[in-house]
């Protein structure tokens, strides 16, 4: 619109994030190095993590270090996260008798809370993952 030969623009207002932002399954596709080794370590993993839409969650992992798989087939950890208003946060995953944990992530959330970038940050990690939520598929009878 219009006024007095100006145009008017309208602010555009992004819904502010919470940590109920993040509730249900997320799908995660992890990529990286450990590169405090004496030669970096490759790492490659996929992980499922539950949030709990108030700052706690779950997850399972699996982790393939230099081609190595872990001991665990599925490795289980526990944690807590905060998301800001603007859609960045941070999450923390311990994994019990790791000696990689805790692990620190800083991440953004994005589509409405169905995807999910996150970076390590801990000194001698170059990690990071892409997370979308798993959405329930109802069965057909």
């Amino acid at each position: 619109a219009q006024t007095g030969g100006q145009v008017a623009s309208k602010a555009v207002q992004r819904p502010a994030c919470s940590n109920a932002t993040l509730k249900g399954a997320y799908a995660f596709d992890i990529v990286g190095a450990f590169v405090d080794a004496p030669t970096p370590l490759a790492l490659r993993g996929v992980a499922v993590t539950q949030f709990d839409g108030a700052g706690n969650l779950t997850q399972v992992d699996h982790v393939v270090f230099n081609g190595t798989p872990p001991p665990v087939d599925w490795t289980q950890g526990t944690g807590s996260y905060e998301i800001n208003t603007d859609c960045t946060g941070q999450m923390v995953i311990e994994i019990p008798g790791s000696p990689f944990s805790p692990v620190t992530l800083r991440l953004s959330v994005g589509a409405n809370g169905t995807h999910i970038n996150t970076a390590v940050s801990k000194a001698g990690y170059v990690v990071s993952s892409t997370g979308t939520k798993v959405q329930s598929m109802a069965l057909r009878t």
